[in-house]
């Protein structure tokens, strides 16, 4: 079914503005403004409101599309930390301005957040693998509702973060594994593992820590495969998103019904979005997930 996700009941987040190819944000106590290149529209609030309400203000290096340094203002801090609540999950997650305009989060993420740790919930002791798992959001859903958890990134830095994240959280006993997502799942393969949950979130392009090469639409055919191989065949759960701009959530209902079996009401893809304050939907990817032990939550 064809749908769309978004952001509900989080205090500590709010999209407050968008357009001009820019997004004003409230992350916790702080307003950041950063570069979005799928906000063609004109902005609601003026450029004087947006500078007034931001306290950090991503510039772009001089022929850079993705570099570039913050401006801050004196009250804003380089590191903090925001509150994430869903029914008895407690997370705290880290936040920092890095070079690239990210801040450690996506926000969007939160109702998979949700499915994740539902979807753990309804399995007796759930195994669940992160694939290219960055700060460990969906790690965390994870663990919290009581999975044994594999948190896969390429990045040695990343992993701290997530590993801060958890213990932030006071949760614990994530494997942490810095390798390429492609290896690692080979690997896992050919060692016949299981895994009740498979959460997929890849980039459109990037490089594991040996130099290995990931460019999405040449590998992503091959990894699903190799996920299926993984997945447990009687309980099983997987979600992947895609940032990339030119991959429809269509491509990806393609790719998952040529490569899983499962009944089209236990199946939800589709796109995320963010909405502002003037209630205009901001879209930042697409999705797909399945389950076989609840229909997926609409």
């Amino acid at each position: 079914m064809y749908s769309f996700l978004t952001v509900s009941n989080w205090p500590d987040y709010e999209l407050i503005d968008s357009g001009n190819f820019e997004k004003l944000e409230r992350f916790g106590d702080f307003v950041l403004a950063r570069p979005e290149p799928q906000a063609i529209w004109d902005k609601s609030l003026s450029e004087n409101e947006w500078k007034n309400l931001a306290q950090a203000i991503f510039k772009r290096e001089k022929g850079s599309t993705e570099r570039g340094q913050w401006m801050l203002k004196k009250e804003m801090a380089e590191q903090w930390f925001i509150n994430y609540k869903y029914q008895d999950l407690k997370l705290k997650f880290r936040l920092g301005l890095s070079s690239f305009k990210h801040v450690g989060l996506f926000p969007e993420q939160d109702p998979n957040w949700k499915f994740i740790y539902d979807q753990c919930k309804t399995i007796q002791n759930p195994k669940v693998l992160n694939l290219f798992a960055y700060t460990g959001g969906a790690s965390l859903a994870a663990r919290g509702a009581g999975a044994q958890v594999t948190h896969v990134d390429s990045v040695k830095q990343v992993n701290f973060w997530a590993r801060e994240n958890m213990e932030a959280s006071g949760l614990k006993d994530i494997r942490w594994i810095v390798e390429d997502a492609m290896t690692f799942v080979r690997r896992e393969v050919k060692r016949g593992n299981k895994y009740h949950g498979i959460i997929l979130d890849p980039p459109a392009y990037g490089r594991g820590p040996n130099g290995e090469k990931w460019q999405l639409e040449d590998e992503l055919n091959e990894m699903l495969k190799l996920c299926a191989e993984l997945l447990d065949p009687k309980q099983n759960f997987l979600v992947i998103n895609l940032y990339s701009l030119g991959f429809s959530a269509l491509i990806l209902e393609n790719l998952m019904n040529q490569t899983f079996n499962f009944p089209k009401k236990q199946q939800e893809f589709g796109e995320i979005y963010l909405q502002d304050r003037n209630l205009r939907k901001l879209p930042l990817g697409t999705f797909f997930r399945f389950s076989t032990t609840i229909p997926a939550k609409l």
